[in-house]
């Protein structure tokens, strides 16, 4: 019996103590309410009262944390008081029609705060939903409309004074109550307010949780967050919109970045590299765009940075940025890659007998060239936020007007493609065009230079280059002309100059370095032209070989010699000229002939007694 006696007052005590800790709305809103009847006596100090603001910051600040930590379980299960508010309704009712005046002012004022606090949980909600935005912007939004619908609703709810009844003198424990619970409707007003105050504050707490949380990374945050030391290195950092977990995820991607560009490197050469379509590109293309993927890797990372930095979110104008450096650097690398495929094969036209012209490759890589800047341009613009589609009927209204003012460029693009189809010269030519003569250094989109013999550049258009003479010095495979003219004197014998002649010609008929009808050539062109006159002619072939006593002029008998070394090049032609130069002059003197020079003979006629005399 005793036992069972002590047990039954055990039972009792505990439900009178569970009855005196009773909560009345929620332990937090109970809490806050206690903080905020205590602010508002007139006999705090004014330490007192920071002390009070302090001790509410932490546990908003922990509150934050709990309602991150149970986010969907909150919004599920938050309180909304409608049994409370369907119970009090009745209630009302039932002491309007018994006329309990204060009752009805108690049970009022109490139905109404719960209704504060059912707006205000719903805006909370609401604000938690928003946190799976896209953007933190559109969050930022949706917590101003939150906010907007909660004081619309707030001031419907608190469209009565009940300041009134508080100076009245309480004659009725109802009246008390009432009192009681229009303090705590006071109070609640206080607290919304103090609510959306500190969801302001902590926005971007809630938006950087949030995303913890989607990552599975909460719990380890907190537990990072809850030590000592990381809380006092956050309050230093605070400032800075800098925390431990911003600075350790920075360090992680710092360090993913490094260990990135192993992994990109490592798939290339054991992947691309060993693919037979690209093995002979694929190492330069590595080689050459290595440095462009650094840098890319490199600016992704300082995005991911900004990125956390920002609470794990992108603002507008760094995104537009960053992706404007992405569009320049995917044009770039594009662009190294065409230009290293080209130049491996203009190595291999070079190498390889073809009737590919490196002439052509090299302006039609130009005008690929000229296209993916326009196309990178346009990847720049698009992710600069400008409207393609407006910028390209632009293009097409102003396109007349450009084609009218660009008319000598279009005419220089014109000529460049005559030039390539026509065949008349190409790269390393020796060509005289326009009173102008050098070799041959890039036909251009616009302009054909040329390097002159005294070491000048000349750039020509094209649009002129194709409605000139052109005359092109390389387009001979065979044969460089020697044409000269052996002048010896008027007192010489005419067999010493027969012989002369004779000897001249079978020295050059013999000549190793000098063309005849005998030299053999390969002929490499078998097209059939129409109305061709000669193969000779089409390919650049001379073998003519003549010598002969060509004139008679004011001071020597001059002997024509006219025939063509075997090779095209100056030097070897040079060469060739010289030698047989000395040997005409050794048949010259071996047949006593002299070179004449040019003289004038003047005569002294003797007319009646005067004596005629000679002159040289």
């Amino acid at each position: 019996m005793i036992k069972k006696f002590v047990f039954l007052i055990l039972i009792f005590s505990i439900s009178l103590f569970a009855k005196s800790v009773k909560v009345e709305y929620t332990p937090f809103i109970d809490s806050q309410l206690k903080i905020v009847k205590q602010m508002n006596e007139n006999n705090l100090t004014q330490e007192q009262i920071e002390s009070l603001v302090h001790e509410q910051e932490v546990m908003y600040d922990k509150a934050i944390d709990q309602l991150m930590i149970n986010k969907n379980s909150f919004i599920t299960n938050h309180p909304t008081f409608q049994s409370k508010i369907f119970s009090l309704k009745k209630v009302i009712r039932i002491n309007k029609r018994a006329n309990n005046t204060y009752a009805v002012l108690r049970d009022e004022v109490k139905l109404k705060s719960y209704k504060i606090l059912q707006n205000q949980y719903q805006m909370i909600v609401d604000i938690l939903l928003a946190l799976d935005l896209k953007t933190k912007s559109e969050f930022e939004a949706r917590i101003d409309d939150a906010v907007a619908r909660n004081r619309t609703q707030l001031k419907q709810i608190t469209n009565k004074d009940y300041t009134p009844y508080l100076e009245a003198t309480a004659t009725s424990k109802v009246l008390l109550q009432a009192q009681k619970n229009i303090v705590d409707y006071y109070s609640l007003q206080d607290i919304n307010n103090d609510i959306i105050s500190y969801l302001y504050k902590y926005e971007g707490k809630m938006y950087r949780l949030n995303k913890y949380s989607k990552y599975h990374l909460i719990n380890v945050v907190m537990y990072i967050n809850s030590i000592a030391i990381v809380n006092a290195i956050n309050d230093l950092l605070d400032d800075y919109g800098l925390n431990v977990m911003k600075l350790m995820a920075i360090f992680s991607l710092i360090l993913f970045a490094y260990f990135l560009k192993k992994i990109v490197y490592v798939a290339f050469e054991s992947y691309i590299l060993k693919v037979d379509v690209l093995s002979k590109y694929s190492s330069a293309i590595l080689t050459k765009i290595r440095r462009p993927i650094n840098s890319v890797i490199i600016i992704v990372a300082l995005n991911m940075m900004v990125y956390i930095y920002n609470d794990f979110s992108s603002v507008d104008i760094v995104a537009k940025f960053f992706n404007m450096v992405y569009g320049f650097y995917f044009t770039y690398i594009l662009y190294l890659i065409l230009n290293t495929v080209a130049l491996i094969k203009l190595n291999e036209i070079d190498n390889k007998n073809t009737r590919i012209k490196s002439d052509m490759i090299n302006v039609g890589l130009k005008i690929l060239n000229f296209f993916i800047m326009i196309i990178g341009l346009l990847i720049v613009l698009y992710f600069a936020g400008v409207d393609l589609t407006a910028v390209l009927s632009g293009l097409g209204i102003g396109g007349f007007a450009v084609a009218f003012a660009a008319k000598d460029t279009i005419s220089n693009f014109f000529g460049t493609l005559s030039i390539l189809f026509s065949d008349t010269f190409e790269q390393g030519d020796w060509i005289e065009i326009d009173g102008y003569e050098g070799v041959v250094v890039e036909i251009g989109l616009r302009v054909t230079t040329l390097r002159t013999f005294d070491n000048a550049l000349i750039s020509i258009p094209n649009g002129t280059v194709a409605n000139k003479d052109v005359k092109n010095w390389d387009k001979r495979k065979l044969g460089r002309r020697i044409k000269m003219y052996i002048g010896v004197k008027y007192d010489s014998k005419a067999e010493d100059i027969d012989n002369a002649i004779k000897e001249i010609k079978n020295m050059l008929h013999n000549h190793p370095k000098i063309a005849t009808k005998e030299t053999k050539y390969e002929y490499k062109s078998n097209t059939k032209v129409a109305k061709l006159v000669s193969k000779d002619d089409l390919e650049g072939v001379k073998k003519l070989l003549m010598v002969y006593l060509d004139d008679f002029s004011a001071s020597s008998i001059n002997i024509l010699v006219y025939c063509f070394v075997k090779s095209v090049q100056w030097e070897d032609f040079l060469a060739a000229k010289q030698d047989v130069m000395f040997k005409i002059m050794d048949i010259l003197e071996q047949n006593s002939l002299e070179f004449a020079y040019p003289s004038m003979s003047l005569y002294h006629e003797k007319v009646k007694n005067i004596t005629l005399e000679k002159q040289d």
